[in-house]
């Protein structure tokens, strides 16, 4: 499974805005882009002015990041949207808000999509009493994600249960005793980020 594996919160001072890619750590004083507001590099410039290529390509990669989508994948996840029938934009962002590594995040069950990436590649996660380690899993309304039994007993899954969501649970998803049921499809307006997605259709329709 290809990742990013370099520094996150280069991402976010590359884009100018909090990515929340660290989890805690982005709610506190340590985040960098609140102590270094300036793009990464040896030069301390601004961001400068963009073309409307540029905006469009800083739209995209800023989507991208968040997710934690490589190039490939988010290009299969925008020939989806194009097909499918009603606005292309809105549909991208709830093919990427169904992604089961987003979903616990969403819930609370994650601090960071990274986490989650991990702890369903590892094997801790369950939907419908089934496991499922491929983080591109996309949810359905009605399934019910749980982690394994066993991993119930690891300090570190104890703690992500016990510790209050450093962000609130969308409408869609209900968190009951250390599970989450999707209770719908995502809404597009509960989307956390503020992203141009019309930006990004122009971007793949050049």
């Amino acid at each position: 499974m290809a990742r990013y594996t370099g520094p996150k919160c280069r991402l976010c001072r590359r884009e100018g805005q909090k990515l929340f890619l660290k989890g805690a750590k982005c709610y506190s004083d340590k985040c960098p882009l609140t102590r270094r507001n300036y793009p990464p590099g040896m030069h301390r410039g601004g961001w400068g002015r963009l073309t409307p290529y540029g905006l469009r390509l800083r739209e995209k990669q800023k989507l991208k990041r968040i997710y934690g989508v490589l190039e490939r994948q988010f290009r299969r996840y925008v020939e989806l949207a194009q097909k499918a029938k009603g606005v292309t934009g809105d549909f991208l962002l709830e093919l990427l808000e169904r992604r089961l590594d987003n979903v616990l995040y969403r819930g609370g069950l994650a601090q960071s999509r990274a986490q989650a990436r991990q702890l369903v590649s590892h094997g801790h996660v369950y939907v419908n009493g089934r496991r499922v380690d491929v983080p591109s899993f996309l949810v359905r309304p009605g399934d019910v994600i749980t982690f394994k039994p066993s991993s119930l007993e690891k300090k570190g899954i104890q703690a992500l249960l016990n510790e209050k969501p450093l962000h609130s649970i969308p409408s869609w998803l209900e968190r009951t005793d250390g599970q989450l049921r999707v209770l719908d499809r995502p809404k597009v307006d509960e989307i956390e980020h503020d992203i141009q997605m019309n930006l990004i259709v122009e971007f793949y329709s050049r």
